[in-house]
């Protein structure tokens, strides 16, 4: 009796409307057990039967409210009861029509619904209420009702047959809300997909729906519900191309979508063609055929929107693809055949024409339909091939013979979607000859931009299995020689770079017997210590020697090609050692590069991989050890010259071609290899080397005082055993740290102690964790906190202490990428030393390394751990920390904390940034007046963005912003004088009553830009001005 005491008094306070809260009170007692729902119904009883119908209303209310919230707690009988009282309830007056539709929202969901009640409360809905007549909210009702029940009654429902069809499009019939035709789509959708019985109402149903195509919705500003045009469009789509028997209705209506004006209907008129045709056969197709063709030919040749281009041969292809898939019966014509007979008779004579006007369209609508199937492909090529064949030999003019080179490429390129799987005699070996002739004529031809083609061409010829004859093959090498050794023109060279790629892998043995023998000849020669002046201009120093490296890389797709190659660069490099000449660094450089590439294109081959660990890595070493030992004998008073492989950027590139090799996933290679890496730098074992026979021991971290030529090699060290994967263990690590550690504090080489440092932190990194990890960091931590305090005020040692600096710097990466807790330490250790006179701004550039890409360690390419979003946790728990640290720094410092503030705001996605900008605003208003460059471009990178999406925060500060960036118009950087012009444009973006008031004073300041003496300052100029000057006119 307590309980039902307490329901009535639950009741009477929602019903007087002093405390609608009872609803979930009552909610929470259903679900506890503590009170059912029929004892509500029992609570109410005077208030559902009241002649009153608000009051009527009320209760109704109440009880849906309650079944919202607990209808997954109701009983089978529960629920039996309320859903015929709901029903009942639907001829009651119109002010309860939302509340029931509530209720009956919520009883649709209950998995205990009594077999009969769904098919009784959608007769009621269909018979009792005219849908379109509701409220928006009360329609989503309705559609939310028949959705969970098509859910959860299928069978139920589809026992009323035809009727049930009938009254969803009743129901649906007139609908104009955008939420409410999501779920009308949906609805229909379903009906469709899921076999509901459409009886007579194929047309109706299509009607209904059709009524919207195409779609033409544009969302209000700052939309809650985030509906957009493409849901709808999409939406609707899937229910016109969700059946065949919307093919007699839907058909006409595209072709008759195509004629309008309108770029947005044809652009979603070809995509429901392309659509439906995944399920459209002969039969759904035949009779619009002509219709169809007729619009897509007249949309390709005439628009001038490539969306509508590219849109109409997709739906040509997927016509030709219906009409392929349709089974041809004996005694009926085959449909793909005629429609292809009918697209050839109205291009093919296109092809012919003098002008060639509408020959790449033609050749595109051909090639559409060529790619629907090898049927398609098979009679298409057959009829052009020689009409195309014809016509280059017709035409002499380049330009013509370039055009139809182009197509026949792509019709022989269509050849590898077909030739593979098809037995069918591939088409091509017929035109073979006449295409080898053409195709080496146009090689030969005087015009680049046909030699070009011609070597394109010859790529896909070349790359066709079987296609060309051993004759041909080495005909084709041999022209492509003589247009990587002859040829001035840069572009015919990389075409005939990519063509040769595109071949090796085809025919491996033509390249090593006719390629490989010519290069190595070439570079054998002496290297051009002064220009030819009589050589052309293109070709530059070392012309022909640069062209010979770029074409052994390119050729080098197969192991026995690799082992024909790599020895003749690696040669080559031997010998540019003896020379110090800024030419043959560049040579070295490309020789690196051209040996990574082949590295790159190796990694996945195994027998090439084990050449670079077994052949090329101890060759690099020995060159690199050797010529290091020479170069410490200069050092020591000999006369020998330092070679070029004691250059920084030439050992940088010597390590990139390393870390390729050892951040290969081959365990068992790599470990095997990496051990004698870490005994050559720790213990000097250079057995492994191809020549022990050095003038000298290599010991980097042995010797005190060891020459710079050696030390520096520390950074080949570091591309290897900061590459390995994460499962390979470095051997000797705790060794190789505890030197790397002593080179950091000890060495006076910049390149030296700046590459040990990046090898720390790389290992560290890669540390497992635990006690040893953190046992390690606190002994580093605290040898860096005795160099920093032992230096710091000493100003006869600067360099003492930026080396410490250095370790700390990338040490501190190395621990933000993994996340590890002592980040924060060494975080805050930098930012205190954005204060210090020797090392301030050092600090605050350094910032930028924390949270840039690094390129050659701690990156994901060498399996470093970086954890996602690394960067918007480090802005989080820092940026309070810098700003509090600027308002604090004397004047002398403040430029630190904003350019440290400024690195890190400008390694955030533009998302992230507008919405933690507005915050630092202030600050960075500040940082515009702050004479670092380098922390005014950055500052005006961050609030350019920030000016187009967030005007309503800039407009707050109009009168400092328009003051600041005049200012920095006229900034001697050319940089910051572009950056600030396009924050002025921007600037127009604000409300208008914003702007207006300083329209005068800008317009006349930027005069002054319009002179500048750089293009691009003026180019800027003239459009922020431009912008300016119509601000306030009509329509702008």
């Amino acid at each position: 009796m307590a309980a039902d005491l307490s329901v009535v008094g639950l009741v009477e306070e929602f019903m007087v409307g002093q405390h609608d809260e009872s609803a979930k009170d009552l909610a929470t007692g259903v679900i506890n057990g503590k009170y059912t729902a029929l004892e509500i119904v029992e609570a109410l009883g005077g208030s559902l039967i009241n002649s009153e119908p608000r009051t009527r209303g009320r209760g109704v209310h109440l009880l849906s409210q309650v079944l919202l919230l607990s209808y997954s707690s109701l009983n089978q009988k529960e629920v039996e009861v309320l859903v015929i009282f709901y029903i009942d309830r639907l001829k009651d007056h119109h002010l309860l029509t939302p509340y029931v539709l509530q209720g009956l929202k919520a009883l649709s969901t209950s998995s205990v619904l009594p077999e009969g009640l769904a098919v009784a409360v959608l007769k009621a809905l269909f018979q009792e209420l005219h849908v379109q007549s509701l409220l928006q909210s009360d329609r989503h009702s309705v559609y939310n009702i028949i959705s969970n029940f098509m859910d959860t009654r299928e069978q139920e429902l589809k026992g009323l047959g035809a009727d049930f069809t009938y009254g969803f499009i009743q129901a649906m019939d007139g609908e104009k809300d955008p939420r409410n035709l999501l779920l009308a789509f949906q609805i229909s959708k379903d009906l469709i997909v899921n076999d509901y019985d459409l009886g007579p109402f194929v047309e109706e149903l299509f009607e209904v729906t059709s009524c919207y195509f195409p779609v033409d919705f544009t969302p209000p500003p700052n939309d809650p519900h985030g509906i957009s045009q493409d849901d709808l469009v999409l939406s609707l789509r899937s229910v016109l191309t969700a059946t065949p028997r919307f093919a007699e209705f839907l058909l006409p209506l595209l072709v008759e979508k195509l004629d309008s004006d309108v770029q947005s209907s044809k652009v979603d008129s070809l995509q429901t063609l392309t659509a439906c045709c995944k399920d459209y056969r002969k039969k759904d197709l035949k009779e619009f055929l002509p219709a169809l063709w007729h619009s897509i030919r007249r949309e390709v040749f005439q628009t001038a929107v490539e969306k509508i281009e590219i849109e109409g041969l997709a739906a040509l292809q997927a016509i030709a693809t219906a009409l392929s898939k349709s089974v041809i019966d004996s005694d009926a014509e085959d449909s793909l055949d005629t429609f292809l007979s009918n697209v050839l008779q109205d291009c093919e004579h296109h092809l012919c024409e003098p002008d060639m006007k509408l020959v790449w369209p033609s050749a595109k609508l051909l090639q559409a339909a060529a790619s629907a199937s090898y049927r398609a492909w098979y009679k298409i090529t057959n009829s052009i091939y020689p009409l195309l064949l014809e016509q280059f030999n017709k035409h002499k003019q380049s330009s013509q013979r370039w055009t139809i080179l182009g197509i026949l490429k792509v019709f022989i390129k269509l050849a590898d979607n077909w030739s593979k799987d098809e037995e069918v005699e591939n088409p091509l070996c017929a035109f073979k000859d006449q295409l080898c002739v053409l195709v080496f004529s146009a090689l030969t031809d005087s015009s680049a931009q046909l030699q070009i083609v011609g070597t394109s061409t010859l790529a896909v010829l070349g790359s066709q299995q079987g296609l060309l004859l051993p004759s041909d093959i080495k005909l084709s090498v041999d022209h492509l020689n003589r247009l990587i050794l002859q040829e001035d023109d840069p572009q015919v060279c990389a075409a005939a770079l990519e063509a040769s790629t595109a071949i090796s892998a085809i025919h491996p043995s033509a390249f090593i017997n006719r390629m490989v023998p010519p290069l190595t000849r070439e570079l054998s020669t002496e290297l051009e210590e002064v220009r030819d002046c009589t050589e052309p201009p293109a070709r530059s120093e070392n012309f022909l020697h640069r062209r010979c490296i770029q074409a052994l890389a390119a050729i080098s797709t197969r192991p026995s090609i690799v082992q024909e190659t790599v020895p003749v660069l690696l040669k080559y490099l031997t010998d540019l050692q003896k020379d110090s000449a800024d030419s043959k660094s560049e040579l070295a450089i490309l020789t690196c590069n051209s040996l990574k590439l082949v590295a790159e294109q190796c990694k996945d081959a195994g027998e090439s991989s084990k050449y670079f660990h077994q052949k090329v890595i101890p060759c690099l070493l020995g060159l690199a050890v050797q010529a290091s030992i020479q170069a410490s004998a200069v050092e020591c008073g000999s006369e020998a010259p330092l070679g070029i492989l004691c250059e920084e950027k030439v050992i940088t590139a010597l390590g990139t071609v390393i870390s390729i090799v050892y951040s290969q996933r081959q365990t068992e290679l790599v470990s095997r290899t990496i051990s004698q890496v870490v005994a050559l730098f720790l213990d000097g074992n250079d057995s492994f080397l191809p020549e022990d026979n050095f003038p000298g021991k290599f010991h980097p971290f042995h010797t005190p005082n060891l020459p710079w030529p050696q030390t520096q090699l520390i950074a080949l060290l570091q591309a290897a055993v900061c590459s390995l994967p994460k499962d390979v263990v470095v051997p000797q690590q705790g060794k190789l740290l505890a030197h790397l550690m002593e080179l950091c504090c000890t060495s006076n080489h910049r390149f030296t102690y700046t590459s040990a440092a990046k090898c720390v932190a790389g290992l560290l990194n890669k540390y497992p964790a635990g006690e040893q990890l953190d046992s390690v960091l606190q002994c580093m931590l605290k040898k860096v906190d005795c160099e920093l305090q032992r230096n710091g005020g000493d100003y006869s040692h600067p360099a003492s202490r930026t080396r410490i600096f250095t370790l700390l710097l990338w040490l501190t990466k190395s621990l933000v990428l993994r996340y590890h807790p002592l980040a924060a330490t060494l975080t805050d250790k930098l930012m205190s030393l954005l204060t210090d006179p020797d090392l301030g701004t050092e600090a605050a550039d350094g910032f930028s390394l924390l949270v840039s890409d690094s390129t050659d360690v701690l990156n994901r390419a060498t399996h470093a751990d970086v954890r996602i979003m690394y960067r918007q946790r480090f802005f989080t728990e820092n940026v309070p920390k810098l700003v509090q640290g600027f308002h604090a720094a004397g004047k002398d410092n403040k430029s630190n904390y904003l350019k440290a503030l400024s690195h890190v705001l400008n390694s955030l996605p533009k998302q992230v940034l507008l919405t933690e900008l507005p915050s630092l605003l202030t600050l960075l208003l500040e940082a515009l007046s702050c004479s670092d460059q380098v922390v005014q471009l950055s500052t005006l990178g961050c609030l350019h963005p920030l000016l187009l999406e967030a005007p309503q925060i800039m407009s707050l500060h109009i009168e400092t912003l328009v003051n600041k960036l005049l200012n920095l118009t006229t900034s001697p950087a050319m940089k910051v004088r572009i950056a600030s012009l396009q924050c002025m444009h921007a600037l127009t973006k604000l409300p208008s009553h914003v702007i207006l008031p300083h329209k005068a004073r800008v317009i006349q300041a930027l005069a002054k830009p319009l002179d500048d003496k750089k293009r691009l300052v003026r180019r800027e100029a003239v459009t922020a001005r431009g912008e300016w000057f119509l601000l306030g006119s009509p329509g702008s």
